[in-house]
């Protein structure tokens, strides 16, 4: 008996994009079954119906799961293309997948971000209902950054789009901090800072749930592990909670990786962008 999924998430497993922007794709009217269009993700479809997106068929033939750690440089936007041709996150990777980056950073904002073709973890990892945390290391203008303002961030501030929720904020330097949160809102750790005297001069991602950036050299690419991977998978709360341990083996790991090129055993290992 052949089971019906969701369209969304069809699209999701076939690699085409994250299940949030696969609803997306299928409400701006690009997804055809049996060649008629389709604007419902909700849609149930199987392996034998015909599924296109843009005219070409998704096949519903299980692809390799990859995820790749990018250390984003500033200037490099967080898209698989862009209509201004700026170079983007994809761009750096290359190679035959069909990535998506996992979430977004702004254009000015460095660090880690990760692209797969894992539609079910970018789901897991960008949901809000998941609440992975995120941790941004920020240099601040009008330094020093007094304990009011650190007790503000901790509490959470009124943005105009509503009250922030609590964050984890470390005092780093006069003019320095790192503030680990698990919303998603837009430029959010520049417009808390802003908001408590302090506006960002530079800001660099350093954390995924459990993944910690590590040494990976701005531009680089590295493949993540099973191992990695599989940490990823049961970020939320619970391991956010917790992270003491497990951040730092997954850490370790980024900083032991030999960065092999692309005619290496090990493929994209702490790849140079553009190599």
């Amino acid at each position: 008996m052949v089971t019906a999924v969701r369209l969304a998430k069809f699209l999701a497993d076939a690699g085409v994009a994250s299940r949030r922007a696969s609803e997306e794709i299928i409400r701006s009217g690009r997804v055809r079954v049996g060649g008629e269009p389709v604007l419902d993700p909700a849609r149930g479809v199987d392996a034998d119906d015909d599924v296109t997106v843009d005219g070409r068929r998704v096949g519903a033939d299980p692809v390799r799961r990859v995820v790749y750690a990018v250390n984003k440089p500033a200037g490099v936007v967080s898209t698989a293309s862009d209509p201004q041709r700026r170079p983007t996150v994809v761009e750096l990777v290359g190679g035959p997948e069909r990535l998506y980056p996992v979430g977004r950073l702004d254009a000015d904002t460095t660090g880690l971000i990760l692209l797969t073709n894992d539609g079910e973890l970018a789901h897991r990892l960008t949901h809000p209902s998941f609440e992975v945390a995120k941790t941004y290391r920020a240099v601040v203008s009008r330094p020093p950054v007094r304990d009011a303002a650190v007790r503000a961030l901790r509490a959470g501030v009124e943005l105009d789009d509503g009250r922030t929720a609590p964050a984890r904020v470390t005092r780093v330097a006069a003019d320095t901090l790192e503030l680990t949160i698990h919303e998603g809102r837009k430029r959010q750790v520049r417009r808390m800072c802003e908001h408590v005297g302090h506006p960002v001069v530079s800001l660099q991602r350093v954390r995924i749930g459990p993944l910690r950036l590590g040494d990976l050299p701005l531009g680089r690419v590295r493949l993540l592990t099973a191992a990695e991977v599989d940490l990823l998978r049961s970020a939320g709360p619970s391991r956010n909670a917790s992270a003491g341990s497990a951040p730092r083996r997954v850490a370790a790991s980024l900083r032991s990786a030999p960065k092999r090129g692309p005619s290496g055993s090990g493929g994209r290992g702490g790849r140079r962008a553009g190599s």
